[in-house]
């Protein structure tokens, strides 16, 4: 698809005029870009934004390369998951990648403190894999005893008054200091539970089960959650880490084409701010992530979550290092504060952002 409006293109470059230190500029033979096209029309146009060859304006980003890492890691075999540690002292998870995890009842057993579960999800991915997610919760486990709360689906909804929901149902259900939430969904029910299970009875354990492309690469790995307010995104939540991040991946076999592409954006921002041959691969394998091609997306997925738990790691509660992940968020939450929560998907507004 040709972008017939005006873009600009960003650009990884080994500058040697650059103010940064030298550990900041990659080690490119030549310059990579990506662009981010948007209309540009008085009324911006979410559905819009696309990823294109570069025209027009060029600006140059520096960042720090990392290795890429073994790209055969698509090929391994389904019941191996990929594990990625998150290193937080005694509050280290791990993150686990792979095809058919959900059929794993192991994996989430073991993480799952208690004898009473509460699953929050929402209203499209529930019919999809609840009942395979509390069969995974229950089998061979016949004392666990597992609630649900299905909430409606979209940004429009991260708000109090939705997660209030979550603690009714928990205090109905006499949920105790030993109970586990599970966050079933994309990035709106995983930053909702993880606030939920941080504030109900001053904090219980929580397990990430991401079906999102930006929930896997991003929202649900390094702690951060809470809710929107009518004035600003995410101005109220908590830094709270779960046990662990289980990532199915065939739960992208389900994702509309829209979120898919919108997740990419957050893909593409590692390779901006930190992994330059990372950018590079991207550059290369765009049309198999679009078309969902599964080795390609294990790769791009575990490359991502190394590089987010690389940062956590070493600034939890984004006093510094952190806060490059925020590359495009200004501008991105004040599009979708602007526009309304919902109009413009989150990787959309990013992309958009990430331009500006």
């Amino acid at each position: 698809m040709a972008c017939a409006t005006n873009a600009i293109s960003l650009s990884l470059s080994s500058n040697p005029n650059s103010k940064l230190s030298s550990d900041f500029i990659p080690k490119l033979n030549r310059p990579v870009n990506v662009s981010l096209c948007a209309s540009t029309s008085a009324e911006l146009d979410p559905g819009r934004l696309f990823l294109s060859r570069p025209i027009g304006l060029s600006r140059r980003i520096c960042a720090n390369a990392t290795p890429v890492m073994d790209q055969s890691v698509g090929e391994r075999s389904s019941s191996v998951p990929t594990i990625v540690e998150v290193d937080l002292g005694n509050r280290s998870y791990p993150i686990y990648i792979g095809s058919g995890l959900l059929d794993q009842h192991e994996l989430l057993q073991k993480h799952v403190h208690g004898k009473k579960v509460l699953v929050v999800t929402n209203t499209t991915i529930a019919p999809l894999y609840l009942d395979k997610v509390v069969d995974a919760l229950t089998k061979g486990n016949p004392n666990v005893s597992v609630e649900n709360v299905i909430l409606p689906d979209g940004e429009k909804y991260k708000n109090m008054e939705t997660l209030m929901k979550v603690f009714d149902k928990a205090i109905e259900s006499r949920l105790d200091r030993r109970c586990t939430f599970v966050a079933l969904g994309g990035g709106v029910i995983g930053d909702m539970c993880g606030f939920a299970a941080a504030a109900f009875l001053r904090g219980v354990n929580f397990i990430q089960i991401p079906t999102t492309v930006m929930a896997q690469v991003d929202s649900s790995v390094g702690g951060k959650t809470g809710i929107n307010h009518p004035l600003g995104k995410n101005l109220i939540g908590a830094f709270y880490q779960p046990q662990c991040v289980l990532i199915d991946t065939d739960t992208l076999s389900t994702l509309p084409d829209r979120e898919l592409a919108s997740g990419l954006a957050e893909v593409i921002k590692y390779g901006l701010i930190r992994d330059a041959e990372f950018f590079e691969w991207q550059e290369k394998n765009m049309e198999k992530l679009m078309a969902r091609d599964p080795d390609a997306f294990a790769y791009a997925i575990k490359r991502s979550c190394e590089n987010k738990a690389e940062v956590v790691s070493l600034d939890e509660k984004e006093s510094g290092l952190r806060a490059t992940l925020n590359l495009g968020h200004t501008f991105g939450h004040a599009i979708e504060t602007g526009f309304g929560y919902g109009e413009w998907l989150h990787g959309e507004a990013v992309a958009a952002g990430t331009v500006m």
